[in-house]
């Protein structure tokens, strides 16, 4: 069984809980948006699966809910902010719109953000810029994940990435991806639904291929991607396009949360 809302919903929901855990109201709005967004375009890995790890870094004080951005004009095509220790979303957020203005005046602009925290993927950060007619980058580094082929020992990150385009009377493309064989959390979202992994993309801490998700040693080898037209190669999809079917049938038909997820959700708010 499930319970249905709507995308808004879902979003004022998620935003009581961080508010619930020491977040001011506008950056638990901020992070939240993001949050249901993910489960809005059935991005789950990066959805309510994570909810729990946001709130037990505010509950440690490892990541300070109540941070205030420093945005900094440091050069006619650069910004440099300072998350505060905070997470990235309000960044970027008291950051857009300079951005926007630089990148319009001088053709090109940078945003580096530091000492900020980002459990989500990329893509909601690129996208508005799209939408508003800029061609967007992003780039985030990480911890260790992933060791290199033939390797024991994590010693690489996921380096996520994203890249949005926007197109004439259409949604912008969007592509958004980690830098190994499988995004770390398609790995955590297949150890909470009990899944196997599949074969030839993992390893174990001794360096046997596993199909176990608890027990994995992510793999490194950048996933291609090429081609000046995406389309006209023959593809049967666009990256992206996915994503845009999900957002539209959740925006008109709601959110469906199970009913584990919907007593978690009230157990965070408790």
């Amino acid at each position: 069984m499930s319970t249905v809302v709507s995308v808004e919903e879902l979003a004022d929901l998620v935003a009581s809980i961080f508010v619930r855990h020491g977040m001011t109201p506008e950056n638990a709005d901020c992070v939240a948006e993001v949050v249901a967004a993910a489960e809005r375009d059935g991005s789950t890995s990066h959805g309510l699966l994570r909810l729990a790890g946001y709130v037990s870094t505010l509950q440690s004080g490892w990541v300070d809910g109540k941070a205030v951005p420093v945005v900094s004009d440091v050069a006619p095509g650069l910004l440099a902010t300072d998350a505060a220790n905070g997470f990235a979303q309000p960044a970027l957020r008291a950051s857009a719109a300079l951005l926007r203005k630089k990148a319009r005046t001088q053709g090109i602009a940078a945003l580096a953000i530091r000492s900020s925290h980002h459990f989500a993927a990329l893509w909601p950060d690129v996208e508005p810029f799209a939408a508003t007619g800029l061609i967007a980058l992003a780039v985030a580094n990480g911890r260790p994940r992933m060791a290199i082929w033939g390797g024991r020992k994590k010693i690489l990150g996921t380096n996520p990435m994203a890249f949005a385009c926007p197109r004439a009377g259409r949604p912008p493309l969007v592509w958004d991806q980690a830098s190994s064989m499988i995004a770390q959390g398609e790995v955590l979202l297949a150890a909470t639904r009990g899944q196997q992994l599949p074969p030839g993309i993992s390893l174990d801490a001794e360096g046997i291929p596993t199909l176990d998700p608890n027990a994995v040693l992510q793999g490194g080898s950048m996933m291609p991607f090429g081609g000046h037209n995406i389309a006209a190669s023959g593809a049967e999809r666009l990256p992206s396009e996915h994503r845009y079917e999900r957002r539209e049938r959740a925006l008109r038909e709601g959110i469906a949360i199970s009913d584990p997820n919907w007593t978690k959700l009230h157990d965070l708010l408790a």
